[in-house]
């Protein structure tokens, strides 16, 4: 049995699906795109259940690629039942979506989650009343306490087995027009339920019309025609209609099955919003809140924390040198695995606290609904330069990685405001960035790091800002688009979802650290060891030659030590090679405080800082390539990113740099 979870951002969808499937899950994605689609494995009763977690979705109309994965799914992958799961709260917007799966014709289950919070607001309904005028059962849950699933599930065989009776919205003056294109639509060949066809068309859908306009003798009917005809001249009429009847349902619902208390007391996430969304205040608390998030990832995740794996790495450093001299190792296979591997990998995996810690108040954050906020204060903002708030939540979602940034673009409804925050999206500092920022801090800035990690951040952001309304004004000018966003009340953060994201994330840095760094850092090791004879590491070396090639490019931002020009060539493919190369470079030494002593010894704190800026802006990674291609099917926005990136961190890490010593720094 395959059941298919939708519902609104925000509702706890995956907090359900989690509960359900515990550990038994796998994450890939949708056939022909790039939305993650996670499944699970969920028994019951004896009974193995398929669990399908569908993107978070206000509706299933055409306008995102999140919108269309949802929509195919159910209407193409025959999930035996869906789980609608709305928000107990905000019942009456929360209906909408409902509306849209009970024209489907298929088995749906109303999971009514947040019950303890509508509880604490004093909300009672009339449950059995709720499910006989929409047709469907609806079970009250707690996902967060994993409290009805049982009932739930029951709830879902029963559906499967027993279907319920269907329910049809009442269209009023348009009840004739849909009649007759469902009739027509049931004599033709078609694998989409013919009431919810006739819906589409009236509204307009003309995805959905491009997709259906050859069915059957569709096109030599001349009755079908005639309403073809007449339902494209009013199009908009019919749309607004059927909206404006669908929300009157909903009201009519609401009014007879729910049931709030009398005196209108503002509750606590109100108090709260009432300070945090500020037009004023706002943006200065979001400024406070992430730089108290930076000043906690240093304060914990390298002054408390740091020192654990750097002692653990010297260990196993130890000791594979003792394994290898006992095996009889030479002197070339000795220095690959301890001075290659171990020590520009292990470079980079001294940073995972502060990484770990990173990521576990970022989740905290959005666990909490203060992310959301972030998008309603940013809205105004934003639209200045030319785009709506919720672009905003792509860019922090950048923070942690740009491939995910640059994927959940696909939720902005406006093709042109997805190409503006897809093109934008790696000026946002990634985690993989970190460690870099960490250890020249370290070396040169080691009682200002958080203000220092903060201020790199900022200005990758205020970068971003500066192109995006230049693209707006040049490549892709127009209006963005509307801004609707629920704002869900403010929550205690759930243990186990925001430890199971940050290890998400922070498995995915620990899989590019063991993988694509460690063939970095072997092609680089051979480099260094090319031509034989040659001194190793030395000038006369394939690296050194290819490092002292760049080198004079580097050189009006102040970095003119080849291996620094090699250390941002190793960043192209993933950026934790970097740290990892700089380490391996430099005399060959290790992690640590031999890294930071070598690090002093060849950049100023000016040109550490131009270093730190080109690091930031320059190329993204070879994964953040290929999701642009993907998201935009395009080889040329691929390219396009690839250097103007590269041409924007130059001429910026330059100017700080000159600018640096014309104000006397250095």
């Amino acid at each position: 049995m395959e059941i298919g979870l939708i519902g609104n951002p925000n509702i706890g969808k995956t907090t359900l699906f989690n509960g359900l499937t515990g550990s038994n899950q796998k994450v890939g994605n949708w056939p022909g795109v790039t939305v993650d689609k996670k499944e699970g494995i969920c028994k019951y009763r004896g009974q193995q259940l398929k669990i399908v977690d569908l993107p978070g979705t206000y509706s299933l109309g055409a306008f995102s690629e999140d919108e269309v994965v949802s929509r195919d799914y159910i209407l193409q992958g025959h999930p035996d039942v869906i789980i609608d799961v709305v928000d107990a709260t905000n019942l009456e917007r929360n209906l909408y979506l409902p509306m849209q799966l009970l024209e489907m014709d298929i088995n749906v289950v109303i999971a009514l989650n947040m019950m303890d919070e509508a509880e604490a607001q004093e909300l009672t309904f009339d449950l059995e009343g709720l499910s006989e005028d929409l047709g469907v059962p609806v079970i009250p849950i707690v996902a967060s306490r994993k409290k009805g699933l049982d009932q739930l599930l029951a709830a879902c065989i029963e559906v499967r087995e027993q279907p319920p009776s269907r329910k049809r919205i009442p269209y009023g003056e348009l009840h004739p027009l849909l009649a007759e294109l469902t009739q027509i639509f049931s004599e033709v060949n078609t694998s989409y339920p013919p009431y919810w066809l006739a819906v589409k068309y009236v509204e307009g859908d003309q995805r959905m019309i491009e997709l259906t306009k050859n069915l059957g003798d569709l096109k030599n009917n001349q009755k079908f025609q005639e309403l073809l005809s007449g339902i494209q001249q009013r199009r908009e009429e019919h749309e607004l209609h059927i909206i404006d009847k669908r929300y009157e349902y909903i009201h009519q619902i609401i009014k007879k099955r729910v049931f709030k208390p009398l005196t209108g007391v503002m509750n606590t996430s109100d108090q709260i919003d009432r300070i945090v969304t500020d037009r004023f205040l706002g943006i200065p608390i979001f400024a406070a809140v992430m730089f108290l998030v930076f000043q906690l990832t240093f304060l914990i995740g390298q002054n408390l924390l740091g020192g654990f794996i750097e002692t653990f790495l010297e260990r196993v450093s130890e000791q594979s040198s003792a394994i290898l001299y006992n095996w009889g190792a030479g002197p070339f296979v000795t220095g690959f695995i301890i001075d290659g591997l171990l020590a520009g990998v292990g470079t980079v995996l001294t940073f995972i606290p502060l990484i770990a810690i990173l990521f576990l108040l970022l989740g905290f954050l959005e666990d909490i609904g203060y992310m959301a906020r972030v998008a309603y204060v940013m809205d105004r903002w934003m639209r200045k330069i030319g785009l709506q708030g919720k672009a905003i939540i792509s860019m922090i979602v950048g923070f942690g990685c740009n491939v995910p940034g640059v994927m959940s673009t696909r939720t902005l409804e406006n093709k042109r405001d997805r190409m503006i925050a897809l093109l934008i999206n790696p000026f946002m500092s990634c985690g993989a960035k970190v460690p870099v920022y960490a250890v020249f801090t370290a070396a040169f800035f080691p009682r200002y790091a958080g203000l220092v990690m903060f201020g790199i951040y900022a200005l990758g952001f205020i970068i971003a800002i500066i192109f995006a309304k230049l693209f707006s004004k040049t490549l892709f000018k127009g209006e963005s688009s509307d801004f609707i966003m629920e704002l869900p009340p403010y929550r205690a953060p759930i243990a186990i979802n925001v430890l199971k994201d940050m290890w998400e994330n922070l498995a995915s840095f620990i899989k590019r650290a063991s993988t694509t760094i460690t063939l970095v850092i072997a092609a680089l090791y051979l480099l260094a060891h090319l031509p034989f004879g040659a001194e190793p590491y030395g000038l006369d070396s394939v690296l050194g030659m290819i490092g002292n090639t760049i080198k004079p490019l580097l050189a009006p931002m102040g970095n003119d030590t080849w291996q620094a020009a090699v250390g941002l060539v190793a960043g192209m493919p993933a950026k934790e090679g970097v740290v990892a190369t700089l380490g391996m470079l430099y005399a060959g030494v290790g992690e640590g405080e031999e890294l930071i002593r070598s690090l002093q010894s060849n950049f100023t704190p000016l040109s550490a800082i131009s270093y730190m800026v080109m690091v930031l802006l320059y190329t993204p990674c070879v994964a953040v390539l290929g999701s642009v291609k993907n998201e935009t099917k395009s080889i040329k926005w691929m390219l396009f990113m690839a250097f103007y990136t590269l041409l924007v961190a130059y001429v910026v890490a330059v100017v700080i740099y000159q600018t640096g010593l014309l104000l006397g720094f250095q």
